[in-house]
């Protein structure tokens, strides 16, 4: 059956600019948009229309990097760095997640947010817990929203609680991916090395090796912090650079791959990266946050490397992906400053692609309004904000900038209308 919606719309096909229909018609088959129209085709005439008047619509937003278990650590710490943050905070509370009670009260509390805030699709890290992983999954499941969930491997450098046994480990990764991997699934498993200073190269080739097996996506973290750079030049003497590690290992692109914050990926790495069509994840609040720099977001760009955004919880201290562009763009001008206006910032219409296009093209044909994409979007009513005096661009652009979760008034996924979370 054909759903057809009316409204303002607004996506970006294209990095450079936006595509707006004013007063416009989407319509919607099995999920997937069929086509769009300024004028409704005489065929059309006589179907509904859901008709949002005024209201802009956009694709649903994309978190490409977030950590469920750090939920309640959100706006703590943030004066500490990396390693410091980890041993201190993180790993204290991702322990907890032995519990599964624990899990499945802090798990629901975070998918909550996560629809609050407009995102519709995320890929997040569990924790080292099988159990409480697999009810991450089955919670996204019933939430209707999309996610790549991933039980984090650790066999080396962390406390004693979240250590693994290697051999356990793989079979607990390997279980998860037997049972609850399905290439069209809105919610699947992702092969999770925290990163290379937590795991060991036995368990790197291991999971390199079920990523080939079952051609499942890989995530982790890429060069974010100096003392970690130099943590892995020691740890992986044989590697030139953090990202060849991963490559050795089959867990750089031979299957997708997110890289989170690429803070100071060096040259080589870039073009690794390219070649092998890695996804950097640029998270500019948790670099802030924990000082590690500024991602040097132009040079991706420009280079045609896939990138898209993340928030980052609880390095970054927003799910609000909406606020993460906001961010994103600062911290590029910040660049751009400090470059004597020489390496341009970033645009409204950049920001945005990272967030819905850039980012949702992890997920397959997601984060725009084209032809047999799915309809992920966001309904919203900014009325609040005294639109009638601006162009469509300006209200979207005031909206990300000052409006909040309650000018989103409707959620699709997959062109199912998203109501909020109700756990059974």
């Amino acid at each position: 059956m054909v759903k057809i919606y009316k409204g303002n719309i607004l996506f970006t096909k294209i990095k450079d600019k936006f595509e707006i229909i004013e007063n416009g018609f989407i319509l919607v088959k099995n999920g997937k948009i069929l086509d769009l129209y300024k004028n409704l085709p005489i065929e059309y005439q006589n179907f509904e229309v859901i008709d949002f008047s005024d209201n802009l619509i956009i694709p649903g937003m994309n978190d490409l990097h977030c950590h469920a278990p750090q939920f309640r650590n959100l706006g703590m710490a943030m004066d500490k760095e990396l390693i410091p943050w980890l041993d201190n905070y993180t790993f204290p509370e991702e322990s907890k997640f032995k519990n599964i009670e624990y899990a499945d009260k802090v798990y629901k509390n975070f998918i909550k947010e996560v629809w609050r805030h407009g995102t519709t699709r995320i890929a997040v890290f569990a924790t080292v817990h099988k159990e409480s992983s697999i009810r991450l999954i089955n919670l996204f499941n019933q939430s209707g929203l999309g996610a790549f969930v991933g039980k984090v491997n650790m066999n080396i450098n962390c406390t004693d609680d979240l250590l693994e046994v290697t051999e356990k480990s793989i079979s607990d990764t390997e279980y998860i991916l037997e049972n609850y991997y399905n290439t069209d699934a809105l919610v699947n498993p992702i092969i999770t090395p925290r990163f290379i200073p937590s795991c060991n190269s036995e368990l790197l080739k291991s999971l390199g090796d079920l990523a080939l097996k079952y051609n499942t996506p890989t995530q982790s973290h890429l060069s974010e912090n100096l003392g970690e750079i130099d943590w892995v030049r020691q740890l992986q003497p044989e590697s030139e650079f953090y990202g060849d590690a991963y490559n050795r290992f089959n867990l750089f692109g031979q299957t997708k791959t997110l890289m989170a914050h690429c803070v100071y990926s060096c040259d080589k790495e870039l073009e690794l990266m390219k070649k092998n069509n890695v996804f950097a994840v640029h998270c500019p609040n948790s670099n802030l946050n924990l000082g590690s720099g500024i991602m040097p977001v132009r040079k991706f760009l420009d280079n045609d490397i896939n990138i898209a955004l993340g928030s980052d919880i609880s390095g970054g201290h927003d799910l609000s992906i909406f606020k993460v562009i906001v961010n994103a763009i600062q911290c590029s001008k910040l660049l751009w400053v400090n470059s004597d206006k020489q390496v341009d910032f970033l645009t409204l219409s950049e920001a945005f692609y990272m967030a819905t296009k850039g980012g949702g093209s992890f997920f397959g044909k997601v984060g725009s309004f084209e032809k047999d994409y799915d309809f992920d979007a966001l309904i919203l009513d900014d009325h609040n904000l005294n639109p009638k005096s601006y162009s469509l661009i300006e209200r979207l652009e005031r909206f990300i900038y000052i409006g909040d979760d309650r000018n989103i008034i409707h959620r699709y996924v997959r062109g199912e209308e998203i109501s909020y979370p109700k756990f059974y």
